[in-house]
């Protein structure tokens, strides 16, 4: 039987955790005199109450989590997380619909970063540092914060990592969990400081730096101005966002061997760092060069543009320092494949993996070696590691998923109006967390209000699906989750 007595007292905690974050962005309301003030009071006030409740529920419960519950409690505390996260923005009547609440709140969380807000500048800065934190928070996990914060919450931490954690292969930095988790944060919040710091420096005001630096290194794409980076018509803005996005896509245990412990020929050497890089300057390429053609971009724009796009849609972050949208569709071609691939598992990044690209490939390289030589034993190797073939199984299957989803999604949306291009890159974004869309209805610098409210639900199961990377959310409606043994 699944204990669900660990499962209210974990969320409890999580719970307390949000209010302390919504607190945050009340005393910046308090303190500018907006009127978001008694929306965030009344949020921490029902957010605290809500973890009272699970609290309750949850006492007298024991320390031990299987992996059936682990699995439960990562998702269902996505979607608490997000139920409890849209209170601010109902209350205060700047999204008055609930629908619309809910799906802001899980794209931040989710780091997707799409949004159904046509206006965001009308927004208070305690509201726009709130949608901020969503992404921050979201973008190593809800669950992982908590262990890297509170190790002892809960036994089997290893359990919860391995269901919220994206990427088939999870190096450890350290035999204890706990000890992990606080390094990869420690990395994470270091990104974030620097990437503060360098924006400030070229130019931003010391709130958008805040803002932009979290929805960079979170790779989500939220941000305070309708233009994006835009706004700001400025190429050391670009070139610094450019810098932390990829590496916010870049493996944390990749970096930590490369910050902590000096380890600088292991980039060179992983080959999944390899492939990232290479379709970073593969897309970028042929995008500049088709800019220079057919758009008559200078060359230094073009580079600037091309690669600050190719390196928001392939981290799955989302900013935007220009329009895509009115560029020639082969560039829309590439950005999507960009969005399909992401970067580098272990990161805040989304989409199918650059490891799990390199594992393909390996797979097919092999079998066509096995067509020439049947008796050959031929091992798949990635980074001197074999790896197993249950792992390899579960590689074409998550494959197999992560490709129905989207072809699923993307029916339904034609199914109910939506243009074929936005349909399928919408499905696309949703699942990679992404955010921006392909499209002329719905383009990259456009709200998604204008989506049927059925479609904003599926849009929103799919983006907690592609954050979770599926199989965690899929096993929940298996008959055999649920049997006793």
């Amino acid at each position: 039987m699944v204990n669900f007595k660990i499962i209210y007292k974990v969320i409890g905690t999580l719970l307390f955790i949000e209010a302390a974050m919504m607190l945050i962005c009340t005393g910046l309301a308090v303190y500018l005199g907006e009127d978001d003030s008694l929306a965030f009071i009344v949020s921490v006030f029902l957010t605290v109450l809500g973890g009272l409740i699970f609290k309750y529920l949850g006492r007298d419960s024991d320390n031990s989590l299987s992996r059936r519950e682990a699995y439960l409690l990562v998702t269902l505390t996505w979607i608490i997380f997000s139920l409890f996260g849209c209170l601010p923005f109902l209350i205060s009547g700047y999204i008055p619909d609930f629908t619309n609440a809910y799906f802001e709140t899980i794209s931040g969380f989710t780091t997707t970063g799409c949004s159904i807000l046509n206006d965001v500048e009308a927004l208070p800065h305690g509201m726009l540092f709130w949608r901020t934190m969503t992404q921050w928070i979201g973008g190593l996990g809800i669950v992982f914060f908590t262990i890297a914060i509170i190790p002892s919450l809960v036994g089997g931490n290893v359990k919860v990592f391995s269901a919220e954690a994206t990427g088939p292969i999870r190096a450890k930095m350290h035999p204890r969990l706990g000890t992990t988790a606080k390094w990869i944060w420690s990395i994470y919040a270091l990104l974030t400081v620097a990437c503060a710091a360098c924006y400030y420096l070229a130019g931003m005001g010391l709130f958008d730096c805040l803002n932009y630096a979290m929805t960079t290194t979170a790779t989500g794409g939220f941000s305070t101005h309708n233009a994006s980076t835009g706004y700001f018509h400025n190429p050391y803005i670009d070139y610094t966002a450019i810098t932390f996005m990829f590496l916010s896509g870049t493996s944390f245990t990749l970096l930590y061997a490369t910050i902590f412990k000096g380890r600088f020929r292991q980039f060179y050497h992983n080959s999944e760092f390899r492939l990232y890089l290479l379709l970073v300057a593969i897309a970028t390429a042929l995008i500049v060069m088709i800019l220079i053609i057919d758009n008559d971009y200078p060359f230094f724009d073009a580079l600037r543009v091309g690669l600050f796009q190719v390196t928001s849609f392939i981290t799955t972050t989302g900013i935007l320092n220009d329009d895509p949208a009115r560029w020639h569709h082969i560039t829309w071609v590439i950005l999507s494949l960009c969005m399909f691939f992401g970067a580098c598992s272990g990161s805040t990044s989304g989409g199918f993996k650059c490891i799990r690209i390199v594992m393909v490939f390996t797979i097919m390289k092999n079998e066509i070696r096995r067509i020439l030589h049947p008796r050959a034993v031929l091992p798949v190797r990635v980074n001197d590691n074999i790896v197993p073939y249950s792992s390899q199984v579960t590689l074409l299957a998550f494959l197999a998923a992560y490709v129905g989803l989207c072809i699923f999604t993307y029916f339904c949306m034609i199914s109910t109006g939506v243009d074929p291009t936005n349909s399928i890159t919408i499905a696309l974004s949703c699942a990679g967390n992404v955010g921006p869309t392909l499209g002329l209805e719905i383009g990259p610098t456009m709200s998604w209000g204008i989506l049927p409210m059925g479609v904003k639900w599926l849009l929103s199961g799919l983006m907690l699906m592609g954050r979770l990377e599926i199989f965690t959310v899929v096993v929940l409606f298996t008959r055999a989750f649920w049997k006793e043994n």
